[in-house]
């Protein structure tokens, strides 16, 4: 599963980045780390971005950075 597959208000464990290179370090220097609680805060009405809390802020992530961060 894929943080892009969260409803608003579900959360999940980060399992790992699917991607490799900048965009896998860009979205590790902002707090997306293997083993983090990430939760769906809302959902842009045509689904990009989508707002997140993780260690206690809030994010927004493109759908296509949320669809490279894997969840257990």
């Amino acid at each position: 599963m894929t943080l892009s597959e969260l409803k608003p208000g579900q959360s999940g464990i980060v399992k790992g980045i699917g991607t490799k290179g900048p965009l896998k370090r860009r979205i590790m220097d902002m707090g997306v780390t293997p083993g983090t609680e990430i939760k769906v805060i809302k959902v842009a009405p045509l689904g990009d971005p989508i707002e997140v809390n993780i260690r206690g802020y809030e994010l927004s992530l493109r759908k296509n950075e949320a669809l490279q961060i894997t969840l257990a």
